[in-house]
Protein backbone atom coordinates (compact mmCIF):
# COMPACT_ATOMS: atom_id res chain seq x y z
CA UNK A 1 0.00 0.00 0.00
CA UNK A 2 3.01 2.50 0.64
CA UNK A 3 4.55 1.72 -2.51
CA UNK A 4 1.61 2.01 -4.23
CA UNK A 5 0.85 5.91 -2.88
CA UNK A 6 4.45 5.91 -3.22
CA UNK A 7 4.50 5.32 -6.80
CA UNK A 8 1.79 7.19 -7.53
CA UNK A 9 3.24 10.26 -5.71
CA UNK A 10 6.12 10.27 -7.58
CA UNK A 11 3.98 10.09 -11.19
CA UNK A 12 2.09 12.86 -9.82
CA UNK A 13 4.67 15.04 -9.03
CA UNK A 14 6.65 13.84 -12.17
CA UNK A 15 4.14 14.87 -14.44
CA UNK A 16 3.44 18.38 -12.85
CA UNK A 17 6.95 19.15 -13.05
CA UNK A 18 6.66 18.23 -16.75
CA UNK A 19 3.90 20.03 -17.43
CA UNK A 20 4.84 23.35 -16.43
CA UNK A 21 8.43 25.69 -16.94
CA UNK A 22 9.54 28.31 -14.67
CA UNK A 23 11.29 31.13 -15.79
CA UNK A 24 13.36 33.51 -13.54
CA UNK A 25 13.74 37.31 -13.83
CA UNK A 26 17.15 38.00 -14.40
CA UNK A 27 17.47 41.26 -11.94
CA UNK A 28 20.44 42.38 -13.60
CA UNK A 29 19.46 43.12 -17.41
CA UNK A 30 15.82 43.64 -16.30
CA UNK A 31 14.19 47.12 -15.71
CA UNK A 32 11.02 48.74 -14.45
CA UNK A 33 10.40 52.24 -15.21
CA UNK A 34 7.92 54.46 -14.38
CA UNK A 35 6.79 57.94 -15.81
CA UNK A 36 4.23 60.74 -14.53
CA UNK A 37 3.39 63.88 -16.59
CA UNK A 38 4.05 67.05 -14.68
CA UNK A 39 1.99 70.13 -15.86
CA UNK A 40 4.67 72.90 -16.93
CA UNK A 41 7.72 71.07 -15.96
CA UNK A 42 9.56 67.96 -16.45
CA UNK A 43 7.55 64.39 -16.31
CA UNK A 44 8.68 63.07 -13.00
CA UNK A 45 10.71 59.45 -14.69
CA UNK A 46 12.30 56.71 -12.75
CA UNK A 47 13.09 53.37 -12.50
CA UNK A 48 13.61 50.87 -9.37
CA UNK A 49 16.44 49.06 -8.68
CA UNK A 50 15.45 46.41 -6.51
CA UNK A 51 12.70 44.03 -9.32
CA UNK A 52 11.53 39.86 -8.84
CA UNK A 53 9.88 37.80 -10.56
CA UNK A 54 8.54 34.99 -12.14
CA UNK A 55 6.50 32.90 -14.84
CA UNK A 56 5.03 29.91 -15.08
CA UNK A 57 3.78 28.74 -18.25
CA UNK A 58 1.30 25.48 -18.70
CA UNK A 59 2.69 23.67 -21.23
CA UNK A 60 0.15 21.21 -21.37
CA UNK A 61 -2.99 23.73 -21.46
CA UNK A 62 -1.59 26.86 -22.11
CA UNK A 63 -4.48 28.70 -20.42
CA UNK A 64 -3.08 28.40 -16.76
CA UNK A 65 -0.22 30.63 -17.25
CA UNK A 66 0.98 32.90 -13.91
CA UNK A 67 3.54 35.56 -13.91
CA UNK A 68 4.03 38.04 -10.73
CA UNK A 69 6.88 40.72 -10.61
CA UNK A 70 7.29 42.98 -7.79
CA UNK A 71 9.36 46.20 -7.13
CA UNK A 72 11.00 47.54 -3.99
CA UNK A 73 9.11 50.97 -4.08
CA UNK A 74 11.99 52.13 -1.31
CA UNK A 75 14.78 51.09 -4.68
CA UNK A 76 13.28 53.60 -6.35
CA UNK A 77 15.57 56.52 -8.69
CA UNK A 78 14.33 59.31 -9.91
CA UNK A 79 15.20 62.95 -11.59
CA UNK A 80 13.60 64.58 -8.83
CA UNK A 81 16.04 63.29 -6.52
CA UNK A 82 15.40 66.41 -3.87
CA UNK A 83 11.73 64.93 -3.83
CA UNK A 84 12.48 61.06 -2.96
CA UNK A 85 11.84 61.37 0.70
CA UNK A 86 8.10 62.92 0.07
CA UNK A 87 7.04 60.03 -2.60
CA UNK A 88 8.49 57.49 -0.13
CA UNK A 89 6.69 59.04 2.36
CA UNK A 90 2.74 58.46 3.54
CA UNK A 91 1.23 61.51 1.12
CA UNK A 92 2.91 59.03 -1.87
CA UNK A 93 3.95 55.68 -1.70
CA UNK A 94 3.83 55.70 2.15
CA UNK A 95 6.56 52.84 2.36
CA UNK A 96 7.04 52.16 5.77
CA UNK A 97 3.19 50.50 5.38
CA UNK A 98 3.25 49.27 2.00
CA UNK A 99 7.02 48.78 0.85
CA UNK A 100 6.07 46.49 -2.45
CA UNK A 101 4.07 46.76 -4.99
CA UNK A 102 2.90 43.48 -7.20
CA UNK A 103 1.87 43.40 -10.37
CA UNK A 104 -0.01 39.95 -10.87
CA UNK A 105 -1.19 38.56 -13.92
CA UNK A 106 -3.42 35.88 -11.85
CA UNK A 107 -3.98 33.15 -15.04
CA UNK A 108 -3.65 34.27 -18.96
CA UNK A 109 -3.46 31.95 -22.01
CA UNK A 110 -0.78 31.99 -24.13
CA UNK A 111 0.12 29.80 -27.59
CA UNK A 112 3.58 31.36 -28.67
CA UNK A 113 2.64 34.94 -29.43
CA UNK A 114 4.64 37.73 -29.88
CA UNK A 115 2.15 40.08 -28.69
CA UNK A 116 -0.70 39.95 -25.94
CA UNK A 117 -3.02 42.35 -23.97
CA UNK A 118 -4.95 41.24 -20.91
CA UNK A 119 -5.87 42.59 -17.79
CA UNK A 120 -3.26 42.33 -14.93
CA UNK A 121 -3.78 43.18 -11.00
CA UNK A 122 -1.77 45.87 -9.74
CA UNK A 123 -1.69 46.23 -6.52
CA UNK A 124 -0.15 49.58 -4.83
CA UNK A 125 -0.46 50.58 -0.95
CA UNK A 126 -2.90 47.56 -0.17
CA UNK A 127 -5.03 48.93 -3.13
CA UNK A 128 -5.42 45.94 -6.06
CA UNK A 129 -6.97 47.05 -9.80
CA UNK A 130 -7.30 45.90 -12.54
CA UNK A 131 -4.84 47.51 -15.17
CA UNK A 132 -4.66 46.45 -18.94
CA UNK A 133 -1.10 45.72 -20.02
CA UNK A 134 -0.10 45.34 -23.23
CA UNK A 135 3.32 42.73 -24.14
CA UNK A 136 5.76 41.92 -26.26
CA UNK A 137 7.74 38.49 -26.26
CA UNK A 138 10.93 38.14 -27.80
CA UNK A 139 12.58 34.80 -27.83
CA UNK A 140 16.05 35.42 -27.85
CA UNK A 141 16.95 32.10 -27.39
CA UNK A 142 16.23 28.17 -25.92
CA UNK A 143 16.37 29.59 -22.82
CA UNK A 144 15.90 33.72 -22.73
CA UNK A 145 12.99 35.49 -23.34
CA UNK A 146 12.58 39.29 -23.66
CA UNK A 147 9.18 40.78 -22.64
CA UNK A 148 8.83 44.57 -22.81
CA UNK A 149 5.47 45.79 -21.61
CA UNK A 150 3.59 49.08 -21.18
CA UNK A 151 0.85 49.61 -18.49
CA UNK A 152 -1.21 52.71 -17.65
CA UNK A 153 -2.50 53.40 -14.75
CA UNK A 154 -4.25 56.45 -12.57
CA UNK A 155 -2.42 57.48 -9.05
CA UNK A 156 -5.54 58.70 -7.74
CA UNK A 157 -7.24 55.09 -7.93
CA UNK A 158 -4.33 53.58 -5.79
CA UNK A 159 -4.28 57.23 -3.39
CA UNK A 160 -0.97 57.92 -4.91
CA UNK A 161 -1.03 61.87 -3.54
CA UNK A 162 -3.30 62.50 -1.11
CA UNK A 163 -4.03 65.59 0.16
CA UNK A 164 -2.78 68.82 -1.89
CA UNK A 165 -1.24 66.27 -3.94
CA UNK A 166 -4.50 64.29 -4.85
CA UNK A 167 -5.29 67.03 -7.38
CA UNK A 168 -4.47 66.22 -11.06
CA UNK A 169 -3.98 69.86 -11.81
CA UNK A 170 -0.03 69.76 -11.98
CA UNK A 171 0.69 66.37 -11.09
CA UNK A 172 -1.33 64.43 -13.60
CA UNK A 173 -3.34 61.13 -12.61
CA UNK A 174 -2.12 58.86 -15.50
CA UNK A 175 1.34 56.87 -14.78
CA UNK A 176 2.95 54.75 -17.00
CA UNK A 177 5.00 51.74 -16.59
CA UNK A 178 7.16 50.11 -18.96
CA UNK A 179 9.32 47.04 -18.44
CA UNK A 180 12.40 45.62 -20.08
CA UNK A 181 12.47 42.41 -18.59
CA UNK A 182 14.74 39.57 -19.65
CA UNK A 183 14.11 35.98 -17.93
CA UNK A 184 15.89 32.57 -18.56
CA UNK A 185 14.27 29.07 -18.35
CA UNK A 186 15.00 27.47 -15.16
CA UNK A 187 16.21 23.91 -15.64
Amino acid sequence: MKFSFFLFFLLFISNNLIAKEIWKLDKNLSTIEFELPVLFANNVKGFFKEINGLVEIDIENKRNNKAIFSVDLKSIEMNYAKYRALLLGEVFFNTIEFPIALVDTRKFSYENQKKINFDVELSIKGINNKVPIEIEIFHLAEELVQIKAKLLFSRTSFKIGTGKWSSTSILKDKASIKTNLFLFKEI
